[in-house]
């Protein structure tokens, strides 16, 4: 069904996706997509494919610019609004990802968080999910893992339904720390 209405979603929104596609080929330049190998359902590695945000810029060296540094406005608001993760409805019509669960991280991330890794990989990793909504870029790795562990225990369809509507107001007003994300156990009945 999701993968349905991930097709569904990007036929309809094939206008969106070709004008966000034109201003980030203007801003920064090709390629367009930024691609990488990410851990999938039961460590399964996939390629994942978002707008680009930054730039190559790089120093005297060759070495890439610090992410600051390359990160260009265009970028900044891609990211802020989450339409740079557009693209990833491609994964979940491929099967990839869902539209919640843990955010793909990179093999080797996964395979540092040992157990923990292998446990996160028991559902199938989403384009939202209760670390985004609960601070994203404002917590520690160990915060987001914490909190992704805790959605891998307790799923449940009102809850995937909360974190895509809190997605909603994330790209509108912006990453916020939740008392969630500070250390405090949800209310998950409110979800169930």
């Amino acid at each position: 069904m999701q993968r349905l209405f991930a097709i569904i979603l990007l036929v309809g929104l094939a206008p969106l996706l070709a004008l966000l596609w034109l201003l980030t080929r203007m801003s920064q330049g090709s390629p367009v997509l930024f691609r990488q190998q990410r851990s999938g359902l039961g460590g399964k590695p996939f390629d994942i494919a978002k707008f680009r945000s930054m730039t190559d810029k790089r120093d005297a060296s060759g070495a890439l610019l610090p992410d600051d540094e390359r990160v260009t406005a265009w970028g900044r608001f891609l990211r802020r609004s989450r339409l740079d993760e557009l693209p990833g409805l491609w994964s979940i019509a491929r099967g990839d990802m869902a539209f919640v669960g843990p955010r793909p991280l990179l093999p080797e991330t996964i395979a540092s968080l040992g157990e923990r890794g292998r446990e996160r990989g028991k559902v199938r990793p989403g384009l939202t999910g209760w670390a985004q909504v609960n601070g994203n870029t404002l917590l520690s790795l160990d915060e987001k893992v914490a909190l992704d562990l805790d959605y891998v225990s307790n799923p449940s369809l009102g809850r995937d339904l909360v974190i895509l509507m809190r997605t909603f107001w994330v790209m509108i007003g912006g990453e916020r720390r939740t008392s969630v994300a500070g250390g405090a156990k949800p209310d998950l009945s409110q979800h169930r």
